[in-house]
């Protein structure tokens, strides 16, 4: 201790020698930067991976507990009905039996209507409406998150499944891959929610989401012209071009105009009343009916008109039942093992990312905490339980959620009771839509996905960085123009080289100091600030790594020749002094410490001094570990940026 208080003693008084009467009153003592304790190689890993996959602390409600305390603890972690059911109520009951009754007459047209998405048969959408909410009740950890196919996963799946497997040739084999990938889609987000790998599904920004569903909705009401129009034959591809020059082939003898009048007049009956529900919330449930009331009023038509006989295409036999065991369908063996992992990792990790999406919005809207890890663990035990019960990938819909938020729905059970009545759909009704007309799946469809464009995200991302637009649109086109893979995997290489951008090339700043104060900030953002004659101040907004130390090396040292140059064309005294503002810099790496010892190294052959202000812990550890403390020097390493200026530049401060 008393070498060290020498040391800062020696510090002080080199600086006090030159100070002025005002700069002691305010700088009563300059402290010397700390050291963090030494760590074991074994304590700093077990920190970083604590800190990494456990920073909440999942394990802390169970210290100090006993064994049957600990025991139901681990089941209401696993099974949060357990917890919140103890406070079940009539009046919650209540709120969740109108919401999912709401729910129910949404979900079953846009079931049938979304297996067609996947170029599956139409009972398996209701399946998947009937089983995966029973498994996510009892685990998932959203009180307002409605689950079923959505169309954007139903419109992926279908897509890569059909570059296996010909759905219309090879039925069975396409049904049977679908059930695999289902299960590795379960499989996949189930593992990442017990390796706590959430952050991964992070790589998709928000700008890229924004783009994709726009891009798959656009898509989504492009392949629903087969049935609107009653296009007989269709292309199996999914981008624009390809879309649209099926249908003008088909122009002159293949449009139905029967077809097309239901189509159309329901469409404008089920926008309407989607623009009715957004402009009076009170009257949200007539949008959430109006898709069954549609359902309902066109079998009629058909029916009673026999108008599949003049052309209209009808949906015809829905297979009555619950769902059958598909455990013995799915392949565990074979080539075909890989396709559905593919697949099904692809599918299951969009699935996630829009679950996590609409969870995260209503938990912060009903202001409660949402634990993302269990929601990929409930996420995927209901697509594995899925996969053996002939269901295909489930996940949190918007569109129900959100009519399941503004019906009133108190928990999960809103999703039971909504089972419940698919079970009796499955059960009972499914005779009954024989004669539903495709027009009207095309149309509920359509005006389900139009909501998926969202405008005003994408100029909102425009004015504030034009890089994300990049990336909104080019997943947007990618969907477009390519398909559904496509401008996924564009929207997740825009995402990758963002990042990597930002890594390779972090911001630098020259900063000055602010009027009457002792703050210092970067000129460009601040003109007012002024520099310190004979010392040039940067700062680096970045962790100094492999990838960018070159970089913050080359930068500094032409910022430094560029001053010099202009300070000697104005006559002005040569910079004697560098310093660099560490503050942001978190970490650095053996890359980074080469970096700064030749950037070291460089200024001392120029008669330039290296200082350094405020080294992170991290930072200032790796320097006193490499020894290049001691070829910058002790006394040459700050607290502050203030500091290293009063005794570097005491005078010329005092005239500031």
């Amino acid at each position: 201790m008393a070498v060290e208080d020498e040391m800062k003693a020696n510090v002080f008084d080199t600086a006090n020698n030159s100070l002025s009467n005002h700069q002691r009153e305010e700088l009563p003592y300059i402290h010397k930067v700390g050291v963090p304790p030494k760590q074991s190689l074994f304590k700093e890993f077990k920190s970083r991976v604590k800190e990494t996959f456990f920073a909440d602390d999942p394990l802390r409600p169970f210290k100090d507990q006993t064994r049957a305390r600990k025991f139901l603890l681990g089941l209401q972690t696993i099974f949060p009905i357990l917890q919140w059911g103890r406070d079940y109520n009539f009046t919650k009951l209540k709120g969740d039996l109108i919401a999912g009754l709401t729910i129910a007459s949404l979900c079953i047209p846009q079931d049938i209507g979304y297996a067609k998405l996947a170029n599956l048969d139409p009972q398996y959408g209701l399946y998947s409406s009937f089983v995966p909410p029973l498994i996510y009740a009892f685990m998932g950890s959203s009180r307002d998150i409605a689950i079923g196919p959505v169309a954007v996963v139903s419109l992926l799946l279908g897509s890569m499944l059909q570059d296996e497997i010909d759905h219309e040739h090879h039925i069975e084999e396409y049904r049977r891959l679908a059930f695999t990938a289902t299960f590795f889609a379960g499989i996949t987000q189930a593992a990442l929610g017990f390796l706590r790998l959430g952050f991964l599904i992070d790589f998709l920004s928000h700008a890229a989401i924004v783009g994709f569903m726009g891009g798959a909705a656009i898509t989504i009401a492009l392949q629903q012209l087969k049935g609107f129009l009653g296009i007989q034959k269709f292309t199996k591809k999914t981008d624009i071009v390809s879309v649209m020059r099926s249908v003008f082939s088909a122009a002159h003898h293949g449009w139905n105009w029967q077809t097309i009048l239901i189509g159309a007049g329901f469409l404008v009956f089920l926008l309407f009343t989607k623009q009715l529900g957004k402009k009076k919330k009170s009257l949200f449930w007539v949008a959430a009916i109006a898709p069954l009331i549609s359902v309902v009023l066109s079998t009629l038509i058909v029916y009673l008109t026999h108008a599949e006989k003049h052309g209209v295409q009808i949906v015809k036999n829905i297979k009555k039942g619950i769902n059958p065991s598909s455990v013995r369908q799915i392949y565990f063996t074979g080539d075909y093992v890989a396709k559905g992992f593919k697949i099904g990792a692809v599918a299951g990790m969009i699935a996630l990312t829009e679950a996590t999406a609409i969870g995260r919005t209503f938990a912060s809207m009903k202001d409660y905490e949402l634990d993302g890890n269990k929601e990929m663990v409930a996420l995927g035990a209901m697509n594995i339980v899925g996969s053996m019960t002939s269901c295909y990938v489930a996940t949190g819909s918007f569109s129900r959620s959100a009519v399941n938020y503004m019906a009133g729905c108190h928990t999960a059970v809103s999703n039971i009771v909504m089972s419940c009545v698919v079970l009796l759909t499955l059960e009972l009704i499914t005779p009954l839509f024989k004669y539903t007309p495709n027009a009207i799946l095309s149309a509920i469809i359509i005006s389900a996905v139009i909501g998926l464009i969202d405008f005003e995200a994408a100029i909102l991302i425009w004015k504030i960085d034009k890089f994300d637009f990049i990336a909104c649109m080019g997943a947007f086109f990618g969907v477009i123009f390519a398909s559904v893979e496509i401008g996924l995997l564009i929207a997740v290489a825009i995402s990758f080289a963002k990042v990597l951008l930002q890594v390779t090339r972090p911001r630098i700043a020259i900063l000055g100091r602010l009027p009457r104060t002792t703050v210092y900030r970067n000129i460009e953002q601040y003109p007012e600030a002024t520099k310190i004659p004979g010392v040039l101040i940067v700062r680096v907004d970045s962790a100094i790594y492999f990838s960018n130390s070159n970089y913050v090396k080359d930068r500094i040292t032409r910022w430094l020749i560029d001053e010099e140059e202009q300070l000697q064309a104005k006559g002005l005294p040569r910079i004697e002094f560098l310093i660099v503002d560490m503050s942001p810099v978190t970490d650095i790496d053996t890359s980074g410490i080469h970096a700064i010892e030749q950037l070291c190294r460089s200024l001392k052959k120029k008669d330039i001094q290296l200082i350094l202000a405020n080294p992170g812990p991290a930072v200032i550890d790796k320097l006193h570990a490499s020894a290049i403390t001691e070829l910058i020097g002790e006394q040459h390493i700050f607290l502050t940026v203030g500091d290293a200026v009063f005794t570097c530049a005491p005078k010329v401060v005092d005239e500031f």
